[in-house]
């Protein structure tokens, strides 16, 4: 079936998502940093946990049911207007 010389050896890191402890790298990063700013900056610390807890909690539930959710989201968001019914 396959053409000598036109294979390519395609590993698993290269096609899954950058998961940081079951989020979106991105996603944690940024839920991280509003976390450390309330805690530490507005010394809110009961609230900046929480916010990290809750916030990393949602991004893990929706990167089991979706790893590429927040491409998604932001596509909906943008194409929304238009596809309306």
């Amino acid at each position: 079936m396959s053409v000598p010389g036109f294979e390519v050896p395609l590993h698993r890191s290269l096609t899954e998502p950058i998961l940081l402890a079951g989020a979106p790298r991105g996603v944690a990063i940024v839920n991280g940093t509003i976390a450390a700013a309330l805690g530490l900056g507005l010394r809110l610390w009961l609230a900046g946990l929480l916010v990290w807890i809750i916030g990393h909690s949602v991004a893990v539930f929706a990167a089991k049911r979706d790893p590429q959710f927040m491409d998604v989201l932001g596509r909906h968001l943008r194409h929304r207007g238009w596809l309306s019914c």
